[in-house]
């Protein structure tokens, strides 16, 4: 199967699971997906067909020059031509959804200079990590309103520090409407791709992520197979939750091959991303997902020396399972790209990024997380049918 027609048939793929069978709602255990030659002129493929492969998704917006997770980087990523715009949601005290890569907001806020909240700083485990700093879920929106956005990193990214304090913090419902209002004025619908963060732990202290997020989808009619938002976590339990909620497309994050999904962890399971991204894990994860996530390494390991090696069989793989593959991230700074791509000795200078995302291509990947999209884009487009 092609590309542009996997792109079409992996969204039909049906929710739920043999493992979690018995938790998911009729409504979400739909027939396997069709062939693209089969697939029908309407219905739910259809929305994947308006991607264009590979597709370019904004990494938290374009994060490479506007600081992350701002209505000002989503607008730019959007205006330098993204295909998805990207959020990470976590929750604040009183259950409002807020787009942060972290709930640990000490490097993306200004929290430090508001001296009515430094009693609010204070030491947490997240998924088993210590973390000492300030939390959205010990904020109300209300307080968290008043804090200003910053880059998250200032000493690699020093012209995006110009736009400190220009943003607050959105709410994932300020970025619906704002997605809404820009598909209007373009006369083109806005594509988004959510994250829930932490949802295990924020689930054990009793500020869930998958119910709130349901009823936004629902509310803003992006809770069904065709909508132009994809759902995605690090834990696969939350995207097999989503799937007893709404019908809106899924993908499975990856990290490295040796780490342990945090949910996992906690149940006792002891799987690994190593057997995640075997075939049969792969098929489990298409029975309630329409795509994976991995890391850039999972798709073309590095060598020793940073160098990329030989592409692994996980895209092929992936494909077979009739799942996309978006991995994560693309960014032009030396200290990110494969060694054979870095040109001269500063870290923070500007590589040979197009070569580098062209050996990704090649090896068949469905689109990229970008922080430099406009850089994607073109290199995207060498590669587009």
């Amino acid at each position: 199967m092609g590309r542009r027609a996997l792109l079409g048939a992996a969204v039909a793929a049906g929710a739920g699971g043999a493992a979690f069978a018995a938790a998911t709602p009729a409504h979400a255990q739909s027939v396997r997906p069709a062939s693209a030659a089969t697939r029908p002129a309407s219905g739910r493929g259809d929305r994947f067909d308006e991607l264009p492969t590979p597709t370019v998704v904004a990494h938290r917006g374009a994060s490479g020059y506007r600081p992350e997770h701002t209505l000002g980087s989503y607008q730019l990523g959007l205006d330098l031509g993204a295909d998805i715009i990207e959020q990470d949601l976590v929750p604040t005290k009183d259950g409002h959804l807020v787009c942060r890569h972290e709930n640990d907001i000490s490097g993306t806020t200004d929290v430090a200079d508001h001296p009515e909240f430094a009693d609010r700083r204070t030491t947490k485990t997240v998924d088993g990590q210590s973390l000492t700093g300030w939390f959205t879920e010990d904020f109300t929106l209300a307080e968290l309103k008043t804090l200003r956005a910053t880059e998250r990193i200032p000493d690699q990214r020093r012209n995006s520090t110009l736009y400190d304090g220009r943003w607050t913090v959105p709410t994932f419902e300020e970025v619906l409407r704002w997605a809404a209002e820009q598909g209007r004025k373009r006369g083109r619908p806005v594509w988004l791709y959510t994250e829930t963060k932490h949802p295990t732990y924020f689930r054990s202290i009793g500020l869930g992520l998958e119910q709130p997020l349901a009823r936004l989808l629902r509310r803003y009619g992006h809770d069904r197979a065709s909508s132009r938002v994809l759902l995605q976590s690090f834990e696969p339990t939350s995207m097999q939750r989503m799937a007893e909620l709404v019908d809106t497309p899924r993908v499975v994050l990856l990290s490295s091959a040796d780490s342990r999904p945090w949910d996992l962890q906690q149940k006792g399971d002891p799987r690994t991303v190593a057997d995640l991204i075997t075939p049969s894990g792969l098929r489990e994860i298409s029975r309630y997902a329409q795509g994976i996530g991995p890391t850039l390494d999972l798709v073309i390991p590095r060598r020793s020396d940073g160098s990329l090696a030989e592409p692994t069989r996980l895209v092929s793989q992936a494909h077979t399972a009739e799942l996309l593959v978006h991995p994560y991230t693309l960014r032009n700074e030396n200290r990110y790209l494969p060694a054979e791509f870095r040109r001269g000795a500063d870290p923070n200078a500007y590589g040979d990024v197009f070569g580098a995302v062209g050996a990704f291509f090649r090896a068949g990947i469905d689109g990229v997380f970008a922080d430099h999209p406009d850089t994607a884009l073109l290199a995207a487009a060498d590669h587009r049918r």
